[in-house]
């Protein structure tokens, strides 16, 4: 049985103690694979250090925006480079955060549009950050023409009319802990009505721990556990839901 953890942040300081010993535990859990999430200027570095150590971890690079009133023009030309390296498979996570008040709203959306257009440049997918942003997040993607290279919708919390505008724009639907939390009822919804051809699972580790280890650090073997409330939610067999979601994700993201 292979996994592929889609999007994980494996180089937090939260590993700092155990990073490889984290990993290898993800290997024995079946975790064929992950995408390493660089998304700022302290993050980026890293991230591409571990997918240059591990054959088995790629990087996403780009601009998170919660970061964005940092990014210079210098930035994006740094992204445009690292794009060249037979490692990095997206550009990402970008988008819009609503929750957190650290970056204007205009500057985000500025920031999520040069990178968008970057990606059709490049033709490259973007992985994509939405929280409390639903309808921001799917007109900046129409106005950009997203859809020319489509991407993943990371940690997907919307609602099934967002998901069908988002699958619409040739995007994939990435799912992680919160669908084995006994009262995310939407998540679970969105995810049995996913075509099982733009299902994605995912850790975001440290982040959105699943059951039934929540409110502890998360880490990339734990997709296991997303992987087995996907199957049991959707009535299928664990190996089928490895299978299907790994698959889905070497086509997404280009990767032999």
């Amino acid at each position: 049985m292979e996994l592929f953890d889609t999007h994980t942040h494996m180089d937090s300081k939260n590993f700092d103690e155990d990073r490889a010993e984290t990993i290898e535990r993800a290997r024995e859990q079946g975790v064929t694979r992950m995408i390493n999430i660089g998304f700022n200027r302290e993050t980026i570095p890293t991230t591409m250090k571990l997918a240059e150590e591990y054959e088995f971890i790629y990087a996403a690079v780009g601009w998170h925006p919660q970061d964005a009133i940092t990014m210079k023009e210098e930035d994006l030309d740094w992204i445009t480079e690292l794009c060249k390296h037979e490692k990095v498979v997206a550009i990402g996570e970008i988008g819009l955060d609503y929750y957190w008040d650290t970056s204007p709203k205009e500057v985000q959306h500025e920031v999520f549009r040069k990178q968008i257009r970057l990606a059709r440049q490049l033709g490259m997918p973007i992985s994509i950050h939405n929280r409390d942003a639903h309808e921001d997040v799917v007109r900046i993607l129409r106005e950009e023409k997203a859809s020319e290279i489509g991407g993943v919708m990371h940690s997907f919390s919307g609602s099934w009319e967002i998901a069908k505008m988002c699958l619409d724009m040739n995007f994939h639907l990435s799912f992680g802990g919160p669908i084995t939390f006994k009262n995310a009822k939407q998540p679970k919804e969105v995810l049995m009505k996913t075509p099982l051809d733009r299902l994605l699972i995912e850790t975001d580790s440290p982040y959105l721990t699943p059951h039934p280890f929540r409110g502890k650090r998360n880490e990339s073997g734990y997709v296991r556990l997303v992987a087995e409330a996907a199957a049991e939610l959707l009535g299928k067999e664990l190996e089928e839901i490895a299978r299907i979601t790994t698959q889905n994700a070497l086509e997404r993201f280009g990767i032999r």
